[in-house]
């Protein structure tokens, strides 16, 4: 399996790092967790149409990771040359957002049904709320979601993929708990969003200051892996945006909780698992 940042970014803009979203290549199978601004550029960096997506994995609502999902699903139904069915997973609330979204999207259906010969219905999304505990498969990966902490946003998911022996666990936004433990346990690859609250408390600025307490901070996104027993931990979401030359810094934070290897960077770095 290959896990590729595709946005790094967050809800402060950057012209450097598009929104939350990460990609995990399973052989045949190309899993999308979150659809963050600037997602679908990000795929056709990669060589990823949507039209070849098996399925998106939604962690939770909030706007920086959903906000281009109409854009999946647009470049999905049109780019297929055969009705498909995009097939979405979420918490409790994805079904409304999806309804919402084809909702928002209805002019646009129309215009291009209108135009088009070969269109003769809109997008097809095959919706699926997950609670905690249950298990999927998409091709040949089985999935199990896990429940996170990003309170007061309830709920929130976490995705553990699970192929050919190896595991990569995607945690959303969350803070240390319970479910994150059980999510990462053992896992190849360890994906998680972090702030740098060291940095964030210089800012006098209220509605920043809030995020601390329903973030992992790099010290305690290492010190999960650590407890899990993770072996490559991947850092996205950088708050404040990560800046060039600035990676040793945030490794440094990281290193003395977590003995694995540590991986961040700009959007499109990517981490394997080793075959066994």
């Amino acid at each position: 399996m290959d896990v590729i940042l595709l946005g790094t970014g967050s809800p402060l803009p950057s012209p450097n790092r598009a929104g939350p979203a990460t990609l995990v290549r399973a052989g045949a199978v190309n899993l999308l967790a979150d659809a963050g601004r600037g997602v679908v550029m990000r795929l056709a960096a990669v060589g990823v149409g949507p039209a070849a997506l098996s399925a998106v994995l939604l962690t939770h609502m909030h706007s920086d990771h959903i906000c281009d999902l109409n854009d999946v699903i647009t470049s999905h139904w049109v780019m297929n040359t055969a009705p498909t069915a995009l097939k979405v997973f979420g918490p409790k609330g994805a079904k409304a957002l999806v309804e919402a979204t084809l909702a928002m999207l209805a002019f646009d259906v129309k215009y291009r049904i209108d135009h088009h010969d070969d269109l003769n219905a809109g997008p097809v999304i095959e919706t699926v709320e997950l609670e905690p505990g249950d298990r999927f498969t998409v091709g040949d990966c089985a999935i199990t979601a896990y429940q996170t902490d990003h309170s007061p946003v309830f709920p929130t998911l976490g995705y553990r993929i699970e192929q050919a022996g190896g595991v990569v666990a995607i945690a959303g936004d969350t803070v240390p708990c319970a479910g994150l433990d059980a999510l990462c346990k053992d896992a190849d690859i360890y994906v998680q969003t972090v702030i740098r609250d060291d940095l964030v408390k210089r800012v006098p600025l209220q509605r920043l200051q809030d995020i601390l307490d329903y973030h992992s901070t790099v010290e305690q996104a290492a010190q999960t892996a650590e407890r899990a027993g993770v072996r490559t931990l991947m850092l996205t979401h950088y708050v404040p945006n990560l800046m060039p030359g600035q990676e040793d810094q945030w490794r440094d934070i990281a290193r003395p909780h977590f003995k694995g290897e540590i991986v961040l960077g700009d959007d499109l770095t990517s981490a394997s698992v080793a075959p066994k």
